[in-house]
């Protein structure tokens, strides 16, 4: 980007005043918060306008039979994210998390200045009109991109840069999910940035600013209350273990689909054909499911207060009697979710990986207790749907901790702390047996867009 040489001048006199009158970690603190306060508020704004669009879309959805509209959004809302990732950013702003590490690998710290607004608009496109993925691969990419330019801006020393990206991308995880500990956590399992002691005040500064940010504008509210009339009971370890296990292996499977669908995206050369392509699997997965719609937060909400019937509402198994209405058609959500998320992340999609992992997670607890019970035993199925959360996302993502805190700070609970300790850190244990490899791999990918550096 070209700037203009009154602005130049400007720029300089600031960094000149600011070598002169605070040190460069003084500084680096006080951008933390300033980035974190910005991550937090964009992160508030994707939230809502997200909404703004799915809401007058899925507002003349019925309940009681199939809705044949329902296919085209999601092909519609590709087509359109393609369209403006290729004609107007002009830039690959999909798999933020995957460009941001592969930076960082190659210590360049550089992004430019269009991905601090670009992420949001395509993740709006994608998201309301019905991509099954998630909001925080975006807002991370959105918040890397203003925490770069910032330390540009004040002319920090690359070093520096790299705290300020990996703050700017750790506030918008801990805005998105008003999870500061979570986004904290985001920043040093999943960018691995180095745990010096300034990078680590700096960072829980920016994600604890932006989760106070998002949280008190959204009116102090969660977006998963799941209260505290639930408690951890040592009967129930055998079972907790039990889940962690079966998370585990669950986890191997969304991921092991999630990485081959990605290749077979890839080989198709003609963006035109990739979008249409992964917005007609998403269309009919949404149609037999239509609570794959979104980031599914709602649906989530409604089994964690004990409404299950929300997963079969408008689909073609709603017709379904006694345990194969729930059970079954969770089980066939776990199935296809990574069929759903891939075809809208990796067709052109602009949405991130993590709530899908949540959204799986769900459902997991929701088969396992539901079939417990089925065979007599007295399991809560809205604990274990809380717990599965945690543990698919644990194994799914490589990242126990982040997701354990992500789910105990989104949902305001930490009564059932042990058990998700316990889940994640097993069904983390499987996969890690399963296989070496990380979910984030930085394997070479076809160059469809410049690059997101400078």
């Amino acid at each position: 980007m070209r700037y203009s040489k009154k602005t130049m001048k400007a720029v300089h006199h600031l960094r000149g005043w600011r070598r002169k009158n605070i040190s460069r970690y003084s500084v680096m603190f006080i951008l933390a918060v300033a980035v974190g306060f910005v991550a937090g508020f964009c992160a508030f704004l994707l939230k809502k306008a997200i909404a703004l669009v799915s809401d007058p879309a899925t507002s003349g959805l019925s309940m009681a039979r199939e809705n044949w509209q329902l296919p085209v959004f999601p092909i519609l809302g590709i087509v359109l994210t393609g369209i403006f990732v290729r004609y107007v950013v002009k830039l690959d702003i999909t798999k933020g998390t995957n460009k941001m590490l592969k930076q960082l690998k190659a210590h360049n710290y550089i992004i430019r200045a269009r991905v601090m607004v670009s992420p949001m608009i395509g993740a709006i496109l994608t998201l309301g009109f019905g991509g099954s993925a998630g909001s925080e691969g975006p807002i991370a990419y959105t918040g890397g991109a203003i925490g770069s330019n910032t330390a540009r801006l004040f002319g920090l020393r690359p070093e520096l840069q790299r705290v300020l990206l990996g703050c700017g991308a750790a506030a918008g995880i801990a805005g998105i999910f008003k999870s500061p500990i979570g986004g904290f956590l985001f920043a040093l399992e999943v960018l691995r940035i180095s745990m010096t002691t300034s990078a680590v005040v700096a960072l829980l500064t920016a994600s604890v600013t932006a989760g106070a940010t998002a949280y008190v504008m959204s009116g102090c509210t969660f977006d998963m209350a799941f209260g505290d009339t639930h408690a951890y009971h040592s009967e129930l370890l055998p079972w907790y273990c039990l889940l962690g296990l079966v998370s585990g292996l669950y986890g191997y499977y969304y991921s092991h689909v999630m990485d081959r669908m990605d290749r077979g995206f890839q080989r198709i050369k003609n963006p035109w054909i990739r979008n249409v392509a992964g917005g007609t699997i998403l269309a009919v997965c949404l149609f037999a499911f239509p609570a794959l719609y979104g980031e599914g937060y709602g649906v989530m909400a409604r089994i964690l207060s004990g409404d299950v019937m929300s997963l079969v509402e408008g689909g073609l198994f709603r017709d379904l009697e006694g345990l194969w209405l729930i059970a079954g058609s969770a089980a066939a959500i776990c199935l296809i979710k990574p069929f759903a998320a891939s075809s809208t992340n990796s067709a052109g999609g602009v949405a991130g990986d993590f709530a899908p992992t949540l959204y799986a997670g769900c459902m997991v607890g929701v088969v396992y207790a539901m079939l417990l019970r089925h065979w007599g035993f007295d399991i809560p199925v809205s604990d274990f749907a809380y717990l599965g959360m945690g543990a698919v996302m644990s194994g799914a993502i490589r990242a126990p901790l982040m997701a354990m805190f992500i789910v105990l700070e989104m949902t305001a609970t930490f009564t059932l702390f042990w058990p998700m300790l316990i889940v994640t850190a097993l069904s983390y244990f499987v996969v890690r047996l399963c296989t070496p490899d990380d979910f984030y791999t930085l394997r070479p990918r076809p160059k469809y867009y410049p690059t997101s550096t400078e």
